[in-house]
């Protein structure tokens, strides 16, 4: 039987498309009135292995108090100066597209994206994201780190689904290939 491991981004973004401000804060995301944890510990159920770029990692390690949050999921950094993995994650240096494919083959749940832009980048040039949950924070914050990069890209997306976490709104997308 057929492995259907998709490889899925789940990120929010503020309604002019940014997922942190220049100084990479998220007090604007956090101002914002949701309901629960805005289906986060649903999604977190369907993945089991987790892949970051190294300034997401380098943010949660300086702003996300206590445990590492994905301590238990398998998890990878992809980062252009790989360090030593450790026992939270492990580092990616080369051939992200190689890498990649291999889990999408092995047997498991998803593989969610954290972030951020630039990895998030590469995966859509690659096509190989598969699923795209973007849950929108009605607020404009003007400026700061785009959620996509300008590029000649070009990808139909199939809406599978729409949700309503109070005043956030999760858009599910799949990625038509």
């Amino acid at each position: 039987m057929k492995n259907n491991r998709k490889l899925v981004l789940f990120i929010a973004a503020s309604l002019d498309g940014y997922i942190a401000a220049k100084d990479e804060s998220l007090d604007w995301l956090y101002k914002v009135e949701g309901e629960g944890d805005n289906g986060y510990s649903e999604f977190y159920e369907t993945i089991d292995i987790v892949l970051m770029g190294r300034r997401t990692y380098d943010w949660i390690l300086k702003n996300v108090t206590g445990d590492f949050p994905y301590k238990d999921k398998e998890c990878y950094v992809f980062s252009r100066s790989a360090t030593g993995d450790n026992e939270e994650v492990k580092f990616v240096k080369d051939n992200i597209v190689g890498f990649t494919n291999e889990l999408k083959q092995q047997e498991g749940k998803n593989i969610w994206v954290v972030g951020g832009g630039e990895l998030l980048h590469s995966f859509l040039k690659e096509k190989l994201i598969d699923e795209l949950i973007l849950t929108v924070a009605p607020t404009l914050i003007g400026n700061g780190i785009p959620l996509f990069k300008e590029d000649d890209l070009h990808l139909e997306l199939s809406l599978k689904g729409i949700k309503r976490f109070n005043q956030f709104v999760e858009l599910h997308y799949e990625v038509q290939k």
